[in-house]
């Protein structure tokens, strides 16, 4: 019993060191909604209802101004701004937290973490080339045990891996 547990133990570190070698480029998203900042909100809301998404990033001519999520929007709509009128760039975010696409899943889940935010855009010289959300970094840790389950061979309650 003690081996299987030493066993499973070794297979719990080797996925630690496999996702804290995961890259930001290797997990982020490449397509990327971006949005003008005189959008208003009914039309930003439209965007990220049809498209399933939580948050418009709102650019100009390849810079970033903003973020807008859908909390912005619902707390724009709570202080009855009006949604036909009132223009993205009024209520964003403009201080948005980046990450270089080399930077490791476990420095961008450090960042979501310290500043409260489930997005972060993805930036390499000065660009915009991706975004990573808490959900594709939680997505990573599943398949990862999937692919080392054949380091063990023991089964463990609850686990239908390996």
């Amino acid at each position: 019993m003690e081996e299987k547990i030493v066993g499973f133990l070794y297979f719990l570190h080797k996925i630690f060191i496999k996702i804290s070698m995961v890259l930001v480029r290797n997990v982020m998203r490449r397509e990327v909604v971006t949005a003008k900042p005189d959008i208003t909100l009914k039309e930003a809301s439209k965007v990220m209802t049809s498209l399933k998404i939580g948050s418009l990033i709102v650019a100009k001519e390849d810079k970033i101004l903003g973020i807008l999520t859908g909390t912005d929007v619902l707390k724009a709509v709570a202080a009855e701004k009006n949604v036909d009128s009132t223009l993205a760039e009024e209520i964003m975010c403009k201080d948005v937290v980046v990450i270089d696409p080399d930077e490791k899943i476990e420095a961008a889940a450090d960042l979501m973490v310290k500043n409260r935010i489930k997005k972060l855009p993805v930036v390499e010289s000065d660009k915009l080339i991706g975004i990573i959300s808490a959900s594709d970094i939680i997505a990573v840790e599943p398949k990862l045990v999937q692919s080392l389950s054949s380091l063990i061979s023991i089964k463990v309650p609850g686990y239908s891996g390996g």
